[in-house]
């Protein structure tokens, strides 16, 4: 018979456990726990006492100040460095400016051509009908200014210029402050036609940039130091410009070597060339304007009259018989209303009474030569009558169109030529340069029957168009420019 024994539960659980129950383990969850706790109460502790201990004072203990030490002392040596690399760059930037001849003479047989021989190596700026000019500092210097070296007065070839940033100037160069004129003049400045063509295209440049002003002049002819110019040219000169012009005559003491370097510089060196006829016109009408103020001349006229002046020359190209020459146009001028005879010599007159002869004139008729400058202070549309020796034609080349280039640029009207085809023989072949010497100082003779033929028919056409001014009731008032 078979007994069967009843277990209790609560007896047989604890040996069902004993039978399933790993081996213990350090990695038990609780002991985790409890070593995890006493790591973080340890490392809380030790931080609190660390910041409630004073740090040492010793550099090679305290990291901070020793890092902060190092940082200042790399900061000093990448300045001193920097400074010293500046220093040297600076250096070498004054080192680089390089001084070349005012006078290339590579460009000797080229002269009055491309760039000439002044400053043969920079370009012009040059805009449509306005005048050619070069600037410093500008855009196209790249910000440099003008530096000039020597002041030769015989040979252009010793005298230098050269471009240099502002900041870094060659070693002992002095800085002139202002704006400074410089002129190349390949003939003069003592005759008064090729002056005003030189210093001409600063009056343009003036007006161009709102009438700004020069504080100096410096003249070059060929490179060569000039000091001065016609008296005539300097007193339109000043009254255009409101002042004296100052030219650098380079007596300072300072030795031929000397360099100098100018703030601002504007350079001439072309004349007029590409300047459109109304920028001419606007500049002579500036000249003009400001030379009848000075001299207290009416800008404009309202007396009627039509002035007819004959002006004289002495000596070379003059009339060989003058008061037969005064006879015909006196006799045409009679036969005119209103008409007034004027015979003067420019070289008995003062400029300003120069410049009132020419405000009350409206026809010109002179021998060639420079006194004929003056015909642009004549009111515009006046009219000039021109007369040459024996010779000219053939020998004297482009020269002896320049006051029929002055009278269309001024506004002016040219009204021909004669030419006298007697006078002096030339010992030499006709063709023969030297010839010129003899008819250049040539005097003139007359056409009584040519001569009366065309002082009336100009006298009767400068009488139209007096008449036709008269009757213009809206005629806008003269008002200088730059005033």
């Amino acid at each position: 018979m078979t007994h069967y024994q009843k277990h209790s539960p609560r007896a047989t659980a604890p040996a069902a456990a004993a039978t399933t129950r790993p081996p213990s383990s350090f990695f038990s969850p609780k002991l985790s726990v409890y070593l995890c706790s006493i790591c973080v109460t340890l490392f809380i502790l030790f931080h609190i006492k660390i910041l409630q201990t004073p740090l040492p004072s010793s550099p090679n203990i305290n990291s901070f100040s020793f890092l902060h030490k190092l940082s200042i002392s790399d900061d000093e040596d990448s300045t001193s460095s920097c400074t010293e690399d500046l220093a040297s760059m600076a250096e070498k930037l004054r080192e680089s400016v390089t001084f070349l001849p005012l006078k290339d003479l590579r460009f000797a047989n080229a002269a009055l051509v491309g760039h000439t021989w002044f400053m043969s190596s920079l370009y012009d700026t040059h805009e449509e009908g306005e005048v050619q000019y070069q600037e410093f500092p500008s855009e196209s210097s790249n910000g440099r200014i003008l530096c000039m070296k020597g002041r030769d007065n015989h040979d252009g070839s010793w005298n230098y210029y050269a471009l240099a940033h502002s900041g870094f100037l060659p070693a002992n160069a002095t800085l002139v402050p202002g704006r400074t004129f410089v002129s190349y003049n390949h003939y003069d400045y003592g005759n008064i036609w090729h002056g005003l063509s030189a210093l001409f295209p600063f009056v343009a440049w003036h007006l161009k940039n709102s009438c700004a002003r020069p504080d100096r002049w410096i003249l070059y002819h060929w490179g060569e130091v000039r000091t001065g110019m016609s008296p005539w040219l300097s007193t339109l000169l000043e009254a255009t410009f409101d002042g004296p012009l100052n030219v650098e005559k380079f007596d300072d003491g300072r030795d031929s070597d000397s360099i100098t370097c100018y703030e601002e510089a504007v350079v001439m060196r072309h004349n007029e060339g590409g300047m459109s006829r109304e920028k001419r016109m606007e500049a002579y009408d500036l000249i003009r304007c400001k030379a009848r103020m000075m001299c207290g001349v009416e800008l404009e006229r309202s007396d009627g009259e039509i002035g007819l002046t004959l002006f004289m020359r002495t000596g070379a190209r003059s009339f060989r018989n003058e008061t037969a020459v005064v006879e015909i146009f006196e006799r045409e001028c009679n036969k005119v209303d209103n008409c007034r005879l004027t015979v003067a010599h420019s070289s008995n007159l003062t400029v300003c009474e120069q410049v009132k002869l020419m405000g009350s004139t409206d026809i010109l008729v002179s021998p060639h030569g420079a006194q004929m400058t003056n015909l642009f202070l004549m009111d515009r549309n006046s009219s000039v009558l021109e007369f040459f020796p024996k010779g000219w034609l053939k020998l004297a080349g482009v020269g002896q169109l320049v006051y029929r280039w002055i009278a269309s640029w001024s506004g002016m009207k040219h009204e021909g030529t004669w030419r006298d085809t007697e006078g002096d023989p030339c010992p030499y072949p006709d063709d023969d340069r030297r010839c010129m010497s003899v008819y250049k100082n040539g005097k003139i003779g007359y056409n009584s029957t040519y001569f009366a033929e065309w002082a009336s028919k100009v006298l009767n056409e400068v009488k139209l168009r007096k008449n036709e001014e008269a009757t213009n009731k809206n005629k806008v008032p003269i008002k200088c420019a730059c005033s």
